[in-house]
């Protein structure tokens, strides 16, 4: 079976700065590899053999260094945005997308098995599939619950907050597209509220491995001080 993989490189990376002054997100390295190199490694490992790099800002850069995905054994082409249009409305810019694809972020860090995401999504017929990580946020201080006369009524030291959030790493069947509006900036948190509203049914598929996002400055010295203990995990020969 043939699967194809559009992968969201457009961003300016502000959040990264200074080091992206320069160089785009997508080609920051992470040990001897650009981070993009890296998600493109897994998608040949994974049996993805096309890829569309939804590009914007220094796309020449991107283009220069991945050319036609040959050197992976793969095909990689490009879908220029002239305007920035968040994270799902450059698919309205790519024709003849397939019935199922491979969406994500790309800037995500992740042994994920994308294979078996993408086959899971196929096998049950879905409509969206998101990947998510469970997180846990400790509040620093000490939490105050109130009554109505500003009276304590309760008081928690500490809490710990437990909650999922998206990896950035999705399957989306085609039909989505006819929700995406054509040429203005449409992100995943509007398509999702537009599919409450509508009572689509989105699958949540929890991952409980390794998962970063690279798209803070902390993150990224984080991937840069983790990636040789994890490089099995991450980084695959093709």
């Amino acid at each position: 079976m043939s699967r194809t993989a559009v992968i969201l490189v457009g961003g300016k990376g502000t959040r990264l700065r200074p080091y992206t002054v320069v160089l785009p997100k997508p080609l920051m390295p992470i040990g001897e590899y650009p981070i993009l190199e890296v998600v493109v490694r897994q998608m040949a490992h994974f049996g993805f053999h096309h890829l569309i790099l939804a590009v914007n800002h220094q796309a020449e850069l991107i283009r220069a260094f991945f050319g036609d995905g040959s050197r992976w054994g793969l095909k990689i082409d490009y879908s220029l945005e002239d305007r920035e249009l968040s994270t799902m409305g450059p698919l309205k810019l790519i024709s003849s997308l397939p019935e199922n694809f491979l969406l994500l972020n790309g800037d995500v860090l992740t042994d994920l098995d994308f294979g078996v995401l993408y086959d899971n999504h196929v096998r049950d017929g879905r409509l969206f599939t998101i990947s998510a990580s469970r997180r846990t946020h400790i509040v620093d201080y000490g939490v105050l619950e109130v009554d109505g006369d500003n009276s304590l009524s309760g008081f928690q030291e500490k809490p710990q907050l437990h909650y999922l959030v998206s990896m950035g790493v999705y399957v989306v069947s085609n039909t989505v597209l006819k929700h995406i509006p054509d040429g203005r900036k449409y992100g995943f948190d509007n398509l999702m509220l537009d599919l409450l509203q509508r009572r689509e049914r989105v699958h949540v598929e929890q991952y409980d491995g390794y998962w970063l996002d690279i798209g803070r400055v902390d993150d990224y010295m984080r991937a840069i001080d983790e990636f040789d203990q994890m490089r099995s995990q991450l980084v695959y020969d093709v």
